[in-house]
C-alpha cells in the first residue's frame, strides 16, 4: 500500500466536495434582487420590498445552508458559522454610525453574507479546511468594506449613497464651500423698503407647489428646441441639507436648510444666488434614510414668512430681514415627539390662521395657530403621522382644508377646524403627497402597495358624504407629486412616470420615463410637463395622454434629488440637499403676442 494512501482516504472522510448549487441560486438571487428595478416596470409592493430586503434575507439563507445543506463537516459549519457571526458583529461594531441603519441591512451583511457564499461556492471542490478559511476570508473583506464607508442617504430604489469614512463629510464639504459665499446682493436697490414692500404683497410662488398649491403654472411654454443639450445656470451655490423647495417674491426666494447643529431658514437674492438673511434655530434632525435637516417648505402669506422645522419649531418671520415674530414647538402643544422622518408638514395660511398637520393624540393632530401671536386657534383629530401639507380646496361652494394622513383623508373648516368629512382609508406606511379635487371628487393619491384612489364627494349632514369610484394600483406615487391636465393625472408610479385616466383609474401610458424618484410641474398654457429627476436632470415632455413624448433635456443638479422645482416666469429654480441653481429658460411668445 502506499503510504499517502491512508492520509488520502482520511482526508475524502473527512471532506465531502460541497453541495453548492443551492449558494449559487441565492447568489444569483441577491444579484437579481439589485437589478430587478431596471428589468421590471411595473412592479408590486411585494417586489419593491424584495428589492430592498432580498439581498439581506437571501445573504442569510446562505449562512442556513451552509448550516444544514453544504456536505461540510460539522467542524467546517460551526467554525465558517461562527466565524461569520463574529465578523459581522465586529464589522457592524466598527461601522460609522450612518451605517448601522439602513446601512448594515442593505449594504454590510448582504456583502459579509455574498463574500462567504462565493467563497465557500467556488472552493467546494476543494478537500480541505481550506475552503472554509477562502469564504471567511471573503466574508471578513464583504463585512470590512461596510465597514470602511460611511453613508450619505438613500436614493428612492434602496441603493446606499456612500463614501469613504476618512474623506471629509458632504454636509463638511457644504459648509466649508456656504462659508465662502457672498451674503449680501451686489445691487443694494434690490433691497430698498418699498420694492420689497411691492414683491411681498404679490408672491409669485408664496407657498409649497406654487399659488394654488397644484404644482401648475400658467403663462408661455418653454421653446424647447432652443435649449439644445445643455443650458448654463445663471447662478449655481451650495446650500445646506434638506427636502424644502421655494417660495418666491420677485428678487427674494426662501427655503429652509441644515447647516451644522442649526436648522436654518434662508432668503437668498434671486438674481445672483447670494445670501441675504438666514434665521436659526439649534435643532437637528438625523435620518439615516430620508437625509438629514427639513423638510417643509416656507409660506409667504400678509407681508409675513412662516415656517415649520422638522424637529417640529413653528415660526413667523419678518421675511425682509429673517427676525422673529413668535414661534410654538409643535412637540408641546402637540404632546409628542416628532414622526419618523420629521415634521414636514409646509404651513397653510387662511386668513388670520396657519395651519399644519402634527400628528397629536386625541383632537391635537391638525393644528391652527393665530397669525399675529401663534397661540392655538383651533384643533382637530388626524392620523398620528403624515409627510403631506394642509391645502385649500373648494366644495360644493364651500372652501375646506385637506389633508392625507396614515389613516386616511380629513376635510375641516378652516375657520373653526370642524370636521366635514373623515373618510378612513388607512394605509400602514407614510403619506407624503397632496390631495387634489377633480371637480368635487378628492384624489388621494398614497404610497407603495396601497394607489391611488378617487371618491365622489357630495353634501350630507355634517358635512360630505364620499363614496369611492375608483381605487388604481397602477399609480404608486410614493413621495412624488402628481400634476392632473384635462382629465388625466401625471405623475410617478415608484420611480417610471406614468400618465393616469381619472374617468376610470386605468393608466393611460407607462412606457420610458425612467426618471427615478424625481417631481414634475405642469405649464398649463402649452400643454407641457417639467419633470426634475431624483438625478438632478430636467426633463421637458408633452403633456399628452396617448404616449410619453420627450422634448428636451438638460442636467441641472448633481446629486440625488426630491425638491420640488419653482417655476417663475422664465426663471427655474431648483435645489436638492446639497445645491441650488437657476436658469433662465428660453420661453414661448405669450399666446396672442407675436414674436419678432
Amino acid at each position: 500500500m502506499n503510504a499517502a494512501e491512508p492520509v488520502i482516504e482520511a482526508m475524502t472522510t473527512t471532506f465531502k466536495p460541497l453541495r453548492i448549487w443551492p449558494a449559487i441560486l441565492l447568489l444569483a438571487g441577491m444579484a437579481l434582487a439589485r437589478v430587478t428595478p431596471m428589468l421590471v416596470e411595473d412592479m408590486p409592493f411585494a417586489v419593491v420590498m424584495f428589492v430592498a430586503m432580498g439581498p439581506l434575507a437571501l445573504g442569510l439563507l446562505v449562512q442556513l445552508w451552509w448550516l444544514i445543506a453544504s456536505r461540510a463537516s460539522w467542524r467546517e459549519r460551526l467554525v465558517g458559522f461562527f466565524g461569520v457571526v463574529v465578523a459581522a458583529a465586529v464589522a457592524i461594531g466598527l461601522s460609522h454610525k450612518s451605517m448601522l441603519v439602513p446601512g448594515s441591512m442593505l449594504v454590510t451583511i448582504p456583502l459579509g453574507a455574498a463574500g462567504f457564499g462565493l467563497g465557500a461556492a467556488l472552493c467546494g471542490r476543494w478537500l480541505s479546511f481550506d475552503r472554509t478559511w477562502v469564504a471567511l476570508l471573503l466574508a471578513v473583506a464583504g463585512f470590512g468594506f461596510g465597514a470602511m464607508i460611511r453613508s450619505e442617504g438613500v436614493w428612492g430604489d434602496m441603493l446606499v449613497d456612500w463614501s469613504w469614512r476618512w474623506d471629509a463629510t458632504a454636509e463638511e464639504v457644504r459648509l466649508a464651500k456656504l462659508a465662502e459665499q457672498p451674503t449680501a446682493v451686489a445691487d443694494e436697490a434690490s433691497r430698498n423698503d418699498a420694492q420689497l414692500d411691492a414683491w411681498l404683497a404679490s408672491p409669485e410662488w408664496p407657498q409649497f407647489r406654487g399659488p394654488r398649491g397644484d404644482g401648475a403654472q400658467n403663462g408661455p411654454g418653454v421653446d424647447t428646441g432652443a435649449i439644445g443639450d445643455s443650458l448654463e445656470p445663471l447662478w449655481k451655490r451650495p446650500v445646506g441639507l434638506g427636502w424644502s423647495s421655494f417660495s418666491v417674491a420677485g428678487g427674494l426666494l426662501f427655503t429652509q436648510e441644515q447647516r451644522g447643529p442649526m436648522e436654518a431658514v434662508v432668503c437668498y437674492d434671486a438674481e445672483t444666488g447670494a445670501e441675504l438673511w438666514k434665521h436659526e434655530v439649534e435643532s437637528f434632525f438625523e435620518d439615516s434614510i430620508g437625509g438629514h435637516g427639513p423638510r417643509a417648505t416656507p409660506t409667504l402669506a400678509g407681508g409675513a414668512l412662516y415656517a415649520l422645522g422638522a424637529s417640529g419649531h413653528l415660526m413667523r418671520l419678518d421675511p425682509k430681514t429673517g427676525d422673529e415674530v413668535w414661534a410654538v414647538d409643535l412637540r408641546e402643544v402637540a404632546k409628542r415627539k416628532p414622526p419618523e422622518w420629521g415634521f414636514s408638514a409646509s404651513p397653510l395660511v387662511y386668513e388670520s390662521k396657519v395651519i399644519v398637520h402634527a400628528g397629536g393624540a386625541d383632537v391635537l393632530g391638525t393644528l391652527a395657530f393665530d397669525t399675529e401671536n401663534g397661540e392655538l386657534a383651533w384643533s382637530a383629530p388626524a392620523g398620528d403621522h403624515a409627510y403631506s401639507s394642509a391645502q385649500l380646496g373648494m366644495i360644493v361652494g364651500e372652501e375646506v382644508v385637506m389633508i392625507l394622513t396614515n389613516r386616511g383623508a380629513d376635510l375641516l373648516s378652516p375657520t373653526t377646524g370642524d370636521v366635514r368629512l373623515a373618510y378612513d382609508w388607512t394605509h400602514q406606511g407614510y403619506r407624503a403627497l397632496q390631495p387634489r379635487l377633480v371637480g368635487d371628487a378628492l384624489l388621494m393619491p398614497t404610497g407603495l402597495g396601497t394607489g391611488t384612489r378617487l371618491v365622489r364627494l357630495q353634501p350630507d349632514e355634517p358635512g360630505f358624504a364620499a363614496e369611492e369610484a375608483w381605487t388604481s394600483l397602477r399609480l404608486k406615487s410614493d413621495y412624488n407629486d402628481l400634476v392632473i391636465h384635462n382629465g388625466h393625472a401625471y405623475g410617478f408610479d415608484n420611480a417610471i412616470f406614468t400618465c393616469l385616466d381619472l374617468e376610470n383609474g386605468e393608466r393611460a401610458w407607462r412606457r420610458g420615463g425612467r426618471y427615478g424618484k424625481g417631481q414634475v410641474l405642469l405649464l398649463t398654457d402649452e400643454d407641457q410637463l417639467l419633470v426634475l429627476g431624483e438625478d438632478g436632470e430636467v426633463i421637458l415632455l408633452e403633456a399628452d395622454p396617448k404616449q410619453l413624448i420627450e422634448l428636451a433635456r438638460f442636467q441641472a443638479l448633481e446629486g440625488r434629488t426630491w425638491n420640488h422645482p419653482v417655476l417663475v416666469g422664465d426663471r427655474l429654480y431648483v435645489r436638492n440637499a446639497q445645491e441650488a441653481a437657476c436658469y433662465r429658460l428660453p420661453m414661448k411668445p405669450a399666446r396672442g403676442v407675436a414674436s419678432n
